[in-house]
């Protein structure tokens, strides 16, 4: 009788030592997800850049007084922060529209087979990037969960996880865009 019960003993601990290992390596796999989707948000950020550096390249050719549109996104490359992200392109998306500025004043800019190459180029690195920014926010979140509830958020204090953050639109970008014309 009292086999039975140090072998039912050995079969619950050892259920739950593995069940403790599978759920806290179940937290880095999560957690190595999130790095790999915020890389890919980088990635698609350089992406941006480059093209947006290509498009200014072009455009200063027609207008030399916009480089320091071209300085200030020099600037912005470094390791960042989801919210230092955040600023990032907020920052590039009004260098975009200065852009976009000079090329209604040069026609034979925007005819320019090149800037319309860069435009659509630019188009798809804007694609790329809300899908990095997708994934990320769902890796975050599948993650969030996961620490959160009951029994693996036992797990999740003895290993410290914190809640992560989303990555999410600046205020002036939530509100639907006024056209005029």
């Amino acid at each position: 009788m009292i086999w039975i019960i140090i072998i039912i003993a050995s079969i619950i601990i050892l259920v739950s030592v593995l069940w403790w290992i599978r759920t806290g390596n179940s937290f880095k796999r999560m957690d190595i997800k999130i790095s790999e989707s915020l890389s890919g948000i980088e990635v698609a950020l350089t992406k941006r850049y480059d093209m947006l550096t290509k498009l200014l390249d072009v455009v200063n050719g027609f207008a030399s007084h916009e480089k320091e549109v071209l300085y200030e996104v020099l600037n912005l490359r470094k390791e960042m922060t989801i919210h230092e992200m955040t600023d990032v392109t907020a920052k590039m998306d009004e260098m975009e529209l200065k852009v976009n500025v000079v090329a209604e004043s040069y026609p034979e800019l925007r005819s320019s087979d090149v800037f319309r190459e860069l435009q659509r180029g630019i188009r798809d690195a804007e694609e790329h990037l809300q899908a990095a920014r997708r994934l990320y926010n769902s890796s975050v979140s599948g993650y969030n969960q996961s620490i959160t509830i009951f029994p693996s958020s036992i797990v999740a204090k003895s290993m410290h996880c914190m809640l992560r953050e989303f990555f999410e639109a600046k205020e002036d970008k939530r509100f639907d865009v006024q056209m005029k014309f």
